[in-house]
């Protein structure tokens, strides 16, 4: 964990201009059993930030930022091209499903299949790294090896359906080509109607959280863009590494970020409290966000049931609430192994 930061400091602030990364990601969450939720939802992203979403209900694409809106309207059959793929996708994984449950041994409850594919472009080097990823309740299954063009199977139940799809050459290079030749164009054309969205930079409002006197206080960073970011705790100018947690960079309603840091004052003196300090980093900009730790400054409710600052809840719960196509059954699940959606394999 410490050398992986260290290595996206450097890279954060090093040359920050010329490393400019574009992602495109299509998450598939198909289900069964799963009440008051659609069988089947396709959400696109780019640069993380969620652009369309379908599902079996509407059986539409919809656009969810203004410059996608601009796509669909100046290429009408765009729309219809997600329309289509989805609906086509949704009959896919219904089938894939119901024979995974059978070769699972499952009768009945609650089962998702999800997908993760995509690619990353560097818009200084053209490098473009492709990805096509499966997951099964919430853990890896099934991926492609774009280097070899075959198809990998952690589990034991996923080999039947390497041994098909590796034989299925059509299907392969018809993959390939969507992930390192028809996405890359996409994902550039987003970026190009998107730039003044995607490529905006803001910088974060930083608040001191502490649920009671004897918790560790929470460096909680919201409303930064890109996601491109670091916070941590410092000591007499010098990072901290122990008695520190970090938290993820997590999506905010409006399209921004949020992520916090907390500290764990236990064994800090009040005297010394003036030595530390909170820092977060933004790339492409030079200029640090510094809060020093002062307790006059931390927000606290200590004594309230709910735990958290007042003023802070309603935004976190709207900005979960509108984010609940994208959450719930979909990217979570499978996040909470750590194992899924590295993209590996690399090709020009």
């Amino acid at each position: 964990m410490t050398f992986v930061k260290i290595v996206f400091v450097l890279l954060l602030f090093c040359d920050v201009a010329s490393t400019v990364k574009h992602s495109l990601k299509f998450f598939i969450t198909a289900s069964s059993g799963v009440p008051n939720f659609p069988e089947f939802v396709g959400i696109g992203m780019v640069d993380e930030m969620q652009f369309g979403y379908y599902d079996s209900n509407t059986k539409t694409a919809e656009p969810k930022q203004d410059w996608m809106k601009e796509v669909f309207k100046d290429d009408p059959k765009h729309q219809e091209w997600y329309s289509q793929k989805c609906l086509r996708n949704q009959h896919f994984f219904r089938a894939n499903i119901e024979d995974l449950m059978q070769r699972f041994n499952q009768s009945g409850g609650a089962h998702i299949l999800q997908s993760m594919s995509g690619c990353e472009w560097d818009d200084e080097t053209g490098e473009v790294v492709g990805y096509d990823q499966y997951g099964y309740d919430g853990e890896d299954f099934i991926a492609l090896d774009l280097q070899t063009l075959t198809w990998t199977a952690p589990k034991p139940q996923a080999f039947i359906t390497k041994l098909r799809w590796d034989a299925d050459k059509d299907r392969l290079e018809y993959d390939k080509h969507y992930l390192i030749s028809k996405f890359p164009s996409m994902l550039k054309m987003y970026v190009h109607y998107g730039r003044t969205f995607l490529q905006r930079t803001e910088l974060p409002s930083v608040s001191l959280l502490q649920k009671t006197a004897s918790s560790p206080v929470s460096c909680h960073a919201t409303g930064f863009y890109p996601d491109r970011a670091v916070l941590f705790w410092r000591k007499d100018g010098e990072e901290l590494y122990e008695n520190v947690e970090h938290g993820e960079i997590l999506p905010n309603h409006d399209g921004s970020f949020q992520t916090s840091v907390e500290l764990n004052i236990s064994s800090v003196n009040t005297e010394d409290w003036g030595r530390y300090e909170c820092v977060f980093q933004l790339s492409g900009v030079k200029e640090e966000n510094v809060t020093k730790l002062d307790k006059a400054a931390i927000r606290s409710n200590e004594g309230s049931p709910s735990g958290f600052p007042a003023g802070l809840v309603p935004g976190v719960i709207v900005g979960l609430l509108l984010l609940l196509p994208v959450c719930i059954v979909g990217l979570f699940i499978w996040r909470r192994n750590n194992n899924g959606f590295q993209p590996a394999n690399r090709e020009q």
